[in-house]
């Protein structure tokens, strides 16, 4: 039988303490989230549709998207026992220069949109963690406000050739004389992808009112305060505002730039330049006989052609091919460090993260973008401990199977099916 006796007060106290509560309600809210899922869930909350679905949202379907995604969640790591990695390290070396992390923040653009601090945050942030910030040419930070927001740190440029080629080429001078170590050039938007979720919205700069974006905005007076009271939201490197997001992409890219404006773009750019926006095996080995530093595997976060191949997936086939040649690099539906993890097991170097960036940024400002870092740096480590490795270097493709639920159909099978 079991004794019992009356409760001890004092007894109840060692095993029950109550929590002190948070006063501070971003703090509260940011410390509640997990996972890079609940700063999604905080940001759909705090963000008028429009704003929200601009960073959300992808191309189409939004099956490129979706599958980059998927790609990820179907990958079985596997660990190795009895190999004790109490103090991991996390850091690397990337296109010549230290980074604390194995990930970097993604260009993006509109981005003061989605939270008023936009790329000042961003870039604070990097600065704060030891990883590099790039700027996107649709920024709505000016180069020199990043640089100064980020001065010791590492600061690198993503450019698009325009119409107007010298707008492109000044703004490539500006970001070497502002100190950026690395230009992205991006070469996936020849035309502006159908972003079907921006149209219905009616996305644009400055936002166009109708009655639902303002029956949204009604729950959400923080957003219009601080769009009201901080300064005039513009393209910081572009004269050129107003219209759709496609209306504006498409007048500001230009369909027929070629590999003879990667020569150019070589000439004028003194530092490290790197590609994104390779989508194939072909492309990645011609890139790297022309002498880039570097290639990022990434087909724009899903938001320009629907149904393009999935940067994971092709990810062990370029390593295979020009990875001793080149630093190759990955973006595109990492939202968990073990995404980061895998992908540095199969042979990238580099990644990085723009949406899960985001959601951070519209979750809480700067301090949003630190828990988006803070997260995805426990779930490394905590990844790295698990499968028994102390260094990224430690990883290698023993360690990650990549699954698959989306099996090319073979010329055999296919012949079978078209008769």
């Amino acid at each position: 039988m079991v004794t019992r006796q009356l409760p001890n007060p004092a007894e109840l106290f060692e095993l029950m303490k109550f929590k002190a509560p948070e006063l501070n309600g971003r703090k509260r809210r940011l410390d509640a989230a997990l996972t890079i899922a609940d700063l999604r869930t905080i940001a759909k909350r705090r963000t008028p549709k429009a704003a929200f679905d601009y960073t959300d949202g992808a191309a189409e379907g939004e099956l490129s998207l979706n599958r980059a995604r998927l790609a990820f969640e179907d990958i079985e790591l596997h660990p190795s026992i009895l190999r004790p990695a109490e103090h991991v390290d996390t850091s690397t070396s990337i296109l010549g220069g230290p980074s604390a992390l194995p990930f970097g923040i993604a260009p993006t653009g509109f981005t003061r949109l989605m939270q008023t601090e936009g790329e000042v945050a961003g870039a604070s942030a990097a600065a704060a963690a030891g990883i590099p910030f790039t700027l996107s040419t649709l920024g709505t930070t000016s180069i020199e406000d990043v640089k100064a927001a980020n001065p010791d740190g590492r600061n690198w440029f993503q450019l698009y050739v325009m119409r107007d080629r010298e707008v492109s080429y000044a703004l490539a001078r500006r970001a070497a004389a502002a100190g950026f170590d690395t230009l992205m050039f991006t070469v996936d938007t020849p035309v502006a992808g159908a972003r079907l979720r921006d149209k219905r919205n009616g996305f644009s700069i400055p936002p166009q009112l109708t009655i639902g974006t303002i029956l949204n905005a009604i729950p959400r007076p923080w957003w219009w305060f601080d769009f009201l009271t901080t300064p005039k939201l513009e393209f910081a490197s572009l004269s050129s505002t107003g219209g759709t997001v496609g209306e504006l992409l498409d007048a500001a890219m230009d369909p027929t730039i070629s590999y003879d404006d990667l020569a150019v773009i070589r000439d004028i750019w003194p530092g490290t330049i790197v590609i994104k926006g390779v989508q194939n095996v072909e492309d990645a080995a011609r890139l790297v006989d022309l002498g880039v530093d570097g290639i990022v595997l990434s087909n724009h976060g899903g938001r320009q052609l629907d149904r393009a191949p999935i940067p994971f997936h092709l990810l062990p086939h370029v390593v295979r091919e020009v990875g001793k040649d080149a630093t190759i690099m990955i973006d595109t539906g990492i939202m968990n460090g073990a995404d980061i993890v895998a992908s540095i097991a199969l042979g990238a170097k580099f990644t990085l993260v723009g949406r899960a960036y985001l959601y951070g940024l519209m979750a809480g400002g700067r301090e949003g973008v630190d828990r988006t870092i803070a997260i995805l740096r426990s779930e490394i480590e905590r990844t790295m401990r698990l499968l028994g490795v102390a260094t990224l270097d430690e990883l290698g493709p023993q360690h990650v199977t990549q699954l698959t639920r989306l099996v090319p159909v073979s010329p055999e099978v296919a012949g079978v099916a078209a008769g």
